[in-house]
């Protein structure tokens, strides 16, 4: 939703602020590793039950994760390597954030209610591959409510009002089904039903 919707108006904003970056020497690699970093820092407030601490440092990973593709294209180094990297990052920051609510909720909540963030995670991993897979295929998987910058979103309302972080991970599971649901519809009927050898 944010990528057919929010995605030019944001990279207005920041492609002048990645072109700084570019100018005093900031490298598009270098913010995606940060960004991980600061989500690897998120996981673990957010695990030890800092949550606001855990938002804080997932607000920072997020604007990484949004501000290095602007540094890239102001330095003109898009590359295969680099969206590569940045792709597998995105997957690596998704499962320690997950994994951080996880560890959160087995140490407060009764029952096995911690496989909540491990079932959402599985669901949002497979959001992502329909989508690579399907472009590999020269097909198009884009679209859906609950995309990656959503699920930023909305993790962090759950971590602002942490009386809300169940109710909230039930929410982005429903809606990452119904992404997963639309993406799996978009490609099958784009696919052909056959190929002529």
């Amino acid at each position: 939703m944010f990528d057919g919707n929010w995605r030019s108006a944001v990279n207005h904003v920041l492609d002048p602020v990645g072109a700084v970056a570019y100018r005093i020497g900031i490298n598009a690699n270098a913010v995606t590793m940060f960004g991980l970093v600061l989500s690897a820092a998120a996981a673990v407030f957010i695990g030890r039950g800092a949550l606001i601490m855990g938002l804080v440092f997932l607000i920072l990973a997020g604007f990484c994760d949004a501000l290095d593709g602007p540094i890239a294209k102001a330095c003109g180094t898009s590359s295969v390597r680099g969206a590569f990297f940045d792709s597998v990052s995105d997957r690596a920051s998704d499962a320690m954030l997950f994994a951080g609510v996880a560890w959160h909720l087995d140490a407060v909540e009764p029952g096995r209610i911690f496989m909540l963030p491990v079932v959402l995670m599985a669901v949002a991993m497979l959001v992502s591959y329909q989508r690579a897979k399907a472009e590999s295929l020269g097909l198009d998987a884009k679209g859906g409510l609950m995309e990656r910058a959503e699920r930023f979103v909305v993790l962090g309302a759950g971590l602002a009002f942490n009386f809300m972080l169940i109710p909230v991970l039930w929410v982005m599971l429903g809606l990452t089904g119904a992404t997963a649901l639309y993406r799996f519809i978009k490609v099958w009927s784009q696919a052909p039903a056959s190929s002529s050898v």
